[in-house]
């Protein structure tokens, strides 16, 4: 659903700004917006507005970035893909995706510390 709010302007001059809401009968399982699998927190409406208009939201979810790297993303969409600008949301919208699609630290646990070791006798099981 979109809306047309009234905001004041420096000059004190109301002007219509477009706010996606998601739906109340759109539901979030598991802290997931079911409807996209994107992930429900502050923010979500913003990302649902601005990107999944364009492209699916897979494209969010199966991707991972710093947040100079989520800047970096909208400036090439911006420069090639013809993304508008998006304004005050930009920052709303790179902090949800750095909060929630950050790269993921994968591999080798890190090493134990504070572990008091013993020797095995021969004959000890």
């Amino acid at each position: 659903m979109v809306k047309n709010l009234q905001k004041d302007n420096l000059n004190g001059d109301q002007i219509p700004e477009k706010m996606v809401q998601v739906s109340d009968n759109e539901e979030i399982r598991d802290s997931i917006h079911v409807v996209t699998g994107l992930i429900a927190d502050e923010g979500l409406n913003l990302v649902i507005a601005h990107c999944t208009g364009c492209h699916s939201a897979q494209l969010i979810t199966q991707n991972r970035a710093t947040k100079e790297g989520w800047v970096r993303v909208i400036r090439w969409m911006q420069e090639t893909q013809n993304l508008w600008d998006l304004g005050e949301s930009e920052e709303a919208i790179v902090n949800y995706l750095t909060k929630n699609y950050s790269p993921e630290h994968w591999g080798r646990r890190m090493p134990l510390k504070g572990i008091e070791w013993y020797e095995l006798e021969e004959g000890e099981n």
